[in-house]
Protein backbone atom coordinates (compact mmCIF):
# COMPACT_ATOMS: atom_id res chain seq x y z
CA UNK A 1 0.00 0.00 0.00
CA UNK A 2 1.42 3.36 -0.96
CA UNK A 3 1.91 6.22 1.49
CA UNK A 4 -0.79 8.32 -0.20
CA UNK A 5 -3.34 5.52 0.02
CA UNK A 6 -2.48 4.96 3.66
CA UNK A 7 -2.78 8.67 4.48
CA UNK A 8 -6.12 8.98 2.65
CA UNK A 9 -7.41 5.89 4.45
CA UNK A 10 -6.42 7.25 7.88
CA UNK A 11 -7.93 10.66 7.14
CA UNK A 12 -11.14 9.07 5.85
CA UNK A 13 -11.43 6.88 8.94
CA UNK A 14 -10.85 9.90 11.19
CA UNK A 15 -13.53 11.84 9.31
CA UNK A 16 -16.20 9.14 9.56
CA UNK A 17 -15.36 8.65 13.24
CA UNK A 18 -15.31 12.32 14.19
CA UNK A 19 -18.27 13.68 12.19
CA UNK A 20 -21.05 11.56 13.78
CA UNK A 21 -19.86 12.73 17.20
CA UNK A 22 -19.24 16.36 16.34
CA UNK A 23 -22.27 17.26 14.22
CA UNK A 24 -25.04 16.46 16.76
CA UNK A 25 -23.12 18.26 19.52
CA UNK A 26 -22.58 21.27 17.29
CA UNK A 27 -26.18 21.52 16.10
CA UNK A 28 -27.64 21.00 19.59
CA UNK A 29 -25.17 23.14 21.55
CA UNK A 30 -27.64 25.97 22.25
CA UNK A 31 -30.81 23.89 22.52
CA UNK A 32 -32.34 22.03 25.43
CA UNK A 33 -33.45 18.49 24.70
CA UNK A 34 -37.01 17.47 25.54
CA UNK A 35 -37.14 15.75 28.97
CA UNK A 36 -38.36 12.46 27.47
CA UNK A 37 -35.49 12.35 24.99
CA UNK A 38 -32.91 13.27 27.66
CA UNK A 39 -34.24 10.52 29.93
CA UNK A 40 -34.14 8.06 27.03
CA UNK A 41 -30.50 8.93 26.27
CA UNK A 42 -29.46 8.00 29.82
CA UNK A 43 -30.20 4.33 29.05
CA UNK A 44 -27.87 4.12 26.05
CA UNK A 45 -24.60 3.40 27.96
CA UNK A 46 -26.20 0.52 29.90
CA UNK A 47 -27.75 -0.91 26.73
CA UNK A 48 -24.45 -0.75 24.83
CA UNK A 49 -22.57 -2.34 27.74
CA UNK A 50 -25.14 -5.16 27.95
CA UNK A 51 -24.91 -5.73 24.19
CA UNK A 52 -21.13 -5.97 24.42
CA UNK A 53 -21.06 -8.26 27.47
CA UNK A 54 -23.91 -10.67 26.72
CA UNK A 55 -22.11 -12.64 23.98
CA UNK A 56 -19.01 -12.97 26.15
CA UNK A 57 -21.04 -14.29 29.07
CA UNK A 58 -23.54 -16.51 27.32
CA UNK A 59 -21.96 -17.81 24.09
CA UNK A 60 -19.09 -20.26 23.89
CA UNK A 61 -17.97 -21.88 20.66
CA UNK A 62 -20.91 -20.44 18.75
CA UNK A 63 -23.53 -22.00 21.03
CA UNK A 64 -25.47 -20.76 24.03
CA UNK A 65 -23.74 -21.88 27.22
CA UNK A 66 -25.91 -21.74 30.35
CA UNK A 67 -24.18 -24.70 32.00
CA UNK A 68 -23.06 -24.67 35.62
CA UNK A 69 -19.40 -24.60 34.56
CA UNK A 70 -19.72 -21.24 32.74
CA UNK A 71 -17.24 -19.35 34.90
CA UNK A 72 -17.90 -15.95 33.36
CA UNK A 73 -21.63 -16.21 33.94
CA UNK A 74 -21.01 -17.05 37.59
CA UNK A 75 -18.60 -14.12 37.90
CA UNK A 76 -21.21 -11.78 36.44
CA UNK A 77 -23.73 -12.51 39.19
CA UNK A 78 -21.85 -10.89 42.11
CA UNK A 79 -20.73 -8.11 39.76
CA UNK A 80 -24.34 -7.24 38.99
CA UNK A 81 -25.05 -7.01 42.72
CA UNK A 82 -21.98 -4.84 43.35
CA UNK A 83 -22.80 -2.57 40.42
CA UNK A 84 -26.36 -2.00 41.64
CA UNK A 85 -25.45 -1.55 45.31
CA UNK A 86 -22.33 0.63 45.10
CA UNK A 87 -22.56 2.02 41.54
CA UNK A 88 -18.80 1.80 41.17
CA UNK A 89 -17.34 0.75 37.84
CA UNK A 90 -13.90 0.19 39.38
CA UNK A 91 -15.34 -1.92 42.21
CA UNK A 92 -17.40 -3.98 39.80
CA UNK A 93 -14.48 -4.70 37.49
CA UNK A 94 -12.20 -5.48 40.44
CA UNK A 95 -14.77 -7.87 41.94
CA UNK A 96 -15.18 -9.65 38.61
CA UNK A 97 -11.44 -10.05 38.18
CA UNK A 98 -11.02 -11.33 41.74
CA UNK A 99 -13.90 -13.77 41.42
CA UNK A 100 -12.57 -15.24 38.17
CA UNK A 101 -9.03 -15.44 39.56
CA UNK A 102 -10.17 -17.15 42.76
CA UNK A 103 -12.43 -19.56 40.89
CA UNK A 104 -9.61 -20.53 38.54
CA UNK A 105 -7.23 -20.97 41.45
CA UNK A 106 -9.58 -23.01 43.61
CA UNK A 107 -11.80 -24.86 41.12
CA UNK A 108 -10.13 -25.22 37.76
Amino acid sequence: MSQNTLLITILGMALVTYLPRFLPAWFLRDRALPPFFAAWLRYIPAAVLAALLAPSLLVEGGALNLAWNNLYLWAALPCIFIAIKWKSLFGTVLAGMLFVALARLLII
